[in-house]
């Protein structure tokens, strides 16, 4: 049976996810405001759940980073925010993969900092990003120029595993805090940092990888 939080999280993300889109498709001061909004309530979010001064800090200057690479792939290459709605796609399907897999297969965990995790989501994490951005590039072929190879595999590879890792350091803090979720601003799902702790970490890489890699 589908328990309340799990119908709360669908629906929220119906709501949320073309909301999303609108803000990254149309760009502009409309993209710009919606950056800096989640920056915002993302930056409050961290500052409650870090205990020690430093860590508030360093956290701090990271997300002021990572929410800058975000602007600079939106508006720096050519069909700019298919740049951003790729690399959005490979962290969303691991955490979707990582997700089911996990919960179909369970078996062995992948780290005591964040028991709910497993090896078969890892992979599970992995092979739906694989397949999303497969089914993404064909469906999208004539508007992108870059189509699947070794180079695509190998930045899915790299950008779902930076994301993973992002979702557990996210999750340490959380622990050491005693807390479940960084906020509550989103029905079923927490708050904004509980839904883009991988993304902070894997646009930074990935905005290195698009300056420095010929797809």
């Amino acid at each position: 049976m589908i328990n309340d939080e799990l119908i709360k999280r669908i629906l929220s993300s119906i709501m949320l996810i073309p909301l999303v889109l609108f803000f990254i498709i149309q760009g502009s001061f409309l993209f710009n405001f919606f950056i800096i909004i989640c920056f915002l309530i993302s930056s409050y979010e961290w500052i409650k759940i870090s205990k020690k001064f430093l860590y508030k800090i360093l956290g701090l200057f990271f997300l002021i980073f990572s929410f800058y690479t975000i602007f600079k792939i939106r508006i720096e290459f050519e069909e700019n925010y298919f740049y951003l709605l790729f690399v959005i796609l490979i962290c969303i399907s691991t955490d979707i993969g990582g997700f089911v897999f996990g919960k179909i297969f369970k078996g062995p965990k992948l780290t005591k900092i964040s028991p709910n995790k497993t090896i078969s989501g890892s992979f599970g994490g992995f092979l739906l990003s694989i397949l999303s951005i497969k089914v993404f590039l064909y469906y999208y072929s004539d508007l992108i120029f870059f189509k699947f190879s070794q180079e695509i595999f190998l930045f899915i590879i790299i950008i779902s595993f930076i994301s993973q890792i992002g979702d557990i350091i996210i999750s340490f803090f959380k622990r050491k805090s005693k807390i479940k979720n960084t906020g509550n601003i989103i029905p079923g799902h927490g708050g904004i940092l509980d839904r883009i702790d991988g993304m902070i970490f894997a646009f930074p890489f990935s905005y290195f990888l698009f300056l420095n890699w010929n797809f």
